[in-house]
Formats: C-alpha cells, sequence, structure tokens
C-alpha cells in the first residue's frame, strides 16, 4: 500500500516544480521532501523522477502516479474537512420522548428544521423504558424521560418539570371522589402511574386505580381525551399531552389542592461527545420546556 504521506509529497513536488518550496509549503526540509520520494520509487520499483539539481521532470511512471495520485490526495483532504466538520444546522438529529414531551416539542423542532432545512429531526415517541434503551444503545442522540436512568451508559439530568392534570368531561363541575367514581377512568399507557401520582395525593379514598372501572383506552396520546370529551370517563394526563388536545372547550382541567408534577429529564449517552447539531436542538427544545 503506497503511503498516503508519501504521495501527497509527491503531489506537491509536482505542482510546485521545486523541491525548496515544496518543502516550505510542507514545512519540512527539502532532504525530507527527498527521501520520501525515494521511499516511493524503491516501494514501486520505478524511477519517477529525472532529477536536474533542485529541479527535475517526470517519467512515464511519474506522470501515471501523479494523474491517479493527485485524485486519492484530493478525495483524502475532503474526507479529512468532512471528518472534521461538525455543523450547527446541518445533518439529521434522532430524539426519543414519551408522547406528552413529543407533543409539545416536535412542532417547535419542525420549526427550526424550516429555518434550517438540512438539519433534519428524526422524532419517536416511545414510553421511559423504550428510550433508556435507545440512548443506551446509540439509536438516538438524546431522550426525553420522566423517570431517572437506572443504566450506567445514559446521563439523565432534570430539565423541567411537567404538572399532571385531572380531565373530566365540561359537565363534570366538582370532581368529588363519588364523582369520579361514576364517571369510570380512561386508561392509557402511563394511566396507572400518573393516577396513582395525583389521586393518591389528592382523595383520601384512593387506593389504586383498579378501583375505578375503566370505561376506556388509548395508547395514543392524542386520543387519550377524545373519549373524555365524549362524557365516556375522566383521566390524568400531563400538562403538554392536555394543552396539545384540539377540542378543549369539550373537557374541563381541574385544579386540585395538592398539585404533583413529574421531572422530566435530558438523557444523553455518558461516553459520547454531543455533536454541535444536538446542541442546537437541544437548546431548542429547553426553551420549549
Amino acid at each position: 500500500m503506497i503511503n498516503p504521506v508519501w504521495l501527497r509529497s509527491f503531489c506537491t513536488l509536482v505542482e510546485v516544480g521545486h523541491f525548496t518550496r515544496t518543502a516550505e509549503r510542507l514545512h519540512m526540509t527539502q532532504s525530507g521532501v527527498s527521501q520520501q520520494v525515494s521511499k516511493l520509487e524503491y516501494q514501486l520499483g520505478r524511477d519517477l523522477l529525472v532529477r536536474q539539481g533542485k529541479r527535475f521532470t517526470l517519467t512515464d511512471a511519474g506522470e501515471r502516479l501523479y494523474r491517479e495520485g493527485r485524485q486519492i490526495v484530493q478525495s483524502l483532504d475532503n474526507l479529512e474537512q468532512r471528518v472534521g466538520a461538525d455543523p450547527a444546522y446541518e445533518g439529521v438529529v434522532r430524539v426519543m420522548s414519551p408522547g406528552s414531551v413529543g407533543l409539545k416539542l416536535y412542532r417547535h423542532l419542525l420549526a427550526l428544521q424550516r429555518r434550517h432545512p438540512a438539519l433534519v429531526i428524526d422524532y419517536r415517541f416511545a414510553p421511559n423504558a423504550d428510550v433508556e434503551r435507545a440512548v443506551a444503545g446509540d439509536e438516538v442522540d438524546i431522550g426525553f424521560m420522566t423517570t431517572p436512568s437506572s443504566l450506567e451508559e445514559v446521563s439523565a439530568r432534570p430539565v423541567a418539570r411537567e404538572p399532571l392534570l385531572l380531565v373530566t368531561p365540561i359537565d363534570a363541575a366538582e370532581p368529588d371522589w363519588e364523582t369520579l367514581r361514576r364517571l369510570g377512568f380512561i386508561d392509557h399507557p402511563d394511566g396507572a402511574h400518573h393516577a396513582g401520582l395525583l389521586l393518591g395525593a389528592n382523595y383520601a379514598e384512593f387506593e389504586h386505580v383498579h378501583q375505578l372501572e375503566k370505561t376506556g383506552f388509548s395508547n395514543q396520546v392524542n386520543l387519550i381525551l377524545e373519549p373524555v370529551s365524549l362524557g365516556l370517563g375522566f383521566t390524568v394526563l400531563p400538562a403538554h399531552a392536555v394543552e396539545a388536545f384540539d377540542k378543549p372547550r369539550r373537557v374541563r382541567v381541574h385544579s386540585l389542592s395538592h398539585p404533583v408534577s413529574e421531572t422530566l429529564y435530558l438523557a444523553s449517552h455518558r461516553r459520547k461527545a454531543m455533536p454541535n447539531r444536538v446542541k442546537t436542538v437541544l437548546d431548542e427544545a429547553t426553551q420549549h420546556l
């Protein structure tokens, strides 16, 4: 295999046409340039130059090596630039979060992409456990979770808090325990967890969500409030999911005596540096949390 350093010196020498000026351009000694060319000739078993003092002419082998070698040198230069580049507004950024946070952030990140079309947003909605595994496996660049991480590979730091809200049909003015029991619970993947936090802090009668009749279920965060709006039950959801519902006049959000919030954690791989494009997306995201 041809040594790329020797090849670069040879191609530069051909372009400059003079040993001394080539040495100056490459920050080498003249003898160093000459030695590298000689090593190339030895390796290839061909004379590449006909030397005339500090000047030279190319042999046929030298001309062939230069024609093909300069393309290789240029390709290596371009590769070095691409590898070393760390643009802030170009490339794919992979983000994953639970649905409520995603409903809040996704449209803002799309607006960022519209301002910088070379920045491509890849956003996935997933529960906390899937987010944690994806970050640990380097399947995403950053994740948002509502629980701290238990994995060594994942660094998770708190970045925001999101209130949990009790949401009933519009005609449920006083959400006492009997009203909730009569309405029934619209469940979702985090329903038991959210209900346990908020109802447990505000209703002495509450012990477990199984005390309530389940009158519906949806795993699509943007549809969980649809049955509530039709009077089919109540639910407990994070605030961002409630804010994203497109029929707010058909439901009622209640302020309870003891507010409860979830901590939102930013998850990233502990042993990977964060590229500038990911920092750009993270800065935009945290402005809206």
